[in-house]
């Protein structure tokens, strides 16, 4: 057993490489809190988690009032037991999109720095399912680009090897969405695939009507179609159309996932780490949609996620979304567009530790080595 000794916070505030533009929003910014735990043996984990621009400075202030100082003490491996007692701790704010950013970066540290120690990469810890995953691109789908745009994009991302494209919907009017769907199914064929993302956009009838739409596309899925608190409308647009209908980045519980499943509003899980509260929480929803034959297809995080796919054996894709080039060395291997496992013990994310330095906020640098109540 080897206890915490100390823990070190910081964020980062990245800018988006290219214009992220969907249904309902713009991207300017991605904050990253980033969680350093080190125990009495000297071995070190870290993690992270993301905001999409807002509430960076409330998930700083919650690691660090409430929740960094009772790991102090704690034995490192007992991640499960670590999980409860903090989700406990921060009960009056939870379930939600600040508390579980929080645990997923405290979560993640652990995880590799039980990985680090048993000296295995986390995807072979965490099940060992598969050495790959394909990808598919949404770095070419954004709302604001032309169908031309669209289409270069989408044969680009094929001739690699990847697997499918994501094209945002939500436009006006479906007249719309339809011809630049329309264009890159024409200039791909029918071998590949095309995923949508309405990112919350529609009113239930409305969704159906789209989906009614597109039903000759044969999209893999329309994602995030509704509100993610509107489980009935969910059920209703499932059991209307033969497009799978995709859901997860917005639900933060394992049992908003359980319900989901089990009344028939999906059909595909993008369960996100840095939105369900870390990787304890992932594998659960992984394993559970596995029981009822659903595929895992995570939102974002492509660095970290490419070891949770790799690990169940519902993993379908990793989305292709760089995130963190410019606080890496090492990049995510990619070959004939399928995402490589990492092979190094732990998460498999090469930190460059003087770019996190120089791009870290100050008043948010904090270490801790008192436990706390």
């Amino acid at each position: 057993m080897a206890k915490i000794e100390k823990v070190e916070l910081g964020m980062v505030d990245l800018v988006p490489k290219v214009k992220r533009t969907d249904a309902i929003q713009s991207f300017v910014s991605q904050e990253t809190p980033i969680v350093t735990i080190t125990d009495a043996d000297g071995a070190v984990g870290i993690g992270y988690s993301y905001t999409i621009g807002t509430g960076g400075s409330s998930v700083m202030r919650l690691l660090i009032d409430h929740l960094v100082p009772r790991l102090i003490g704690r034995d490192a491996d007992r991640i499960e037991a670590i999980w409860h007692e903090l989700e406990f701790a921060s009960h009056a704010t939870t379930i939600g999109a600040i508390t579980a950013i929080a645990l997923a970066a405290i979560d993640t540290a652990l995880w590799d720095l039980r990985a680090k120690k048993q000296g295995l990469p986390l995807w072979k810890l965490a099940g060992g399912a598969r050495e790959s995953c394909p990808l598919y691109t949404t770095e070419g789908g954004w709302l604001h680009i032309e169908a031309e745009a669209l289409v270069e994009d989408a044969l680009a991302a094929k001739a690699k090897g990847f697997a499918g494209s994501k094209v945002k919907i939500g436009k006006p009017h479906g007249a719309e969405d339809f011809s630049r769907l329309s264009a890159v199914r024409k200039a791909v064929g029918d071998d590949y695939e095309i995923m949508t993302d309405c990112n919350q956009g529609f009113a239930v009838d409305e969704a159906i009507r789209r989906a009614e739409r597109l039903r000759d596309l044969d999209l893999a899925w329309i994602e995030e179609p509704l509100p993610a608190d509107d489980i009935d409308g969910h059920i209703r647009l499932n059991r209307s159309t033969a497009t799978p209908v995709a859901v997860g980045e917005s639900l933060y519980s394992i049992r908003h996932f359980r319900e989901y499943m089990q009344r028939g509003a999906c059909s595909v899980v993008q369960v996100d780490v840095g939105r369900i509260g870390g990787i304890t929480p992932w594998l659960k929803v992984a394993h559970m949609a596995e029981a009822f034959d659903m595929p895992v297809c995570p939102h974002f995080l492509m660095e970290l996620h490419v070891s949770l796919t790799c690990a169940v054996p519902n993993g379908k894709y990793v989305e292709y979304i760089p995130q963190l080039d410019d606080l890496t060395g090492k990049k995510m291997r990619i070959e004939n567009g399928r995402a490589l496992a990492p092979s190094e013990p732990g998460i498999g994310i090469d930190w460059d530790f003087d770019a996190l330095k120089a791009r870290s906020i100050g008043e948010f640098n904090v270490t801790v080595t008192e436990k706390g109540l």
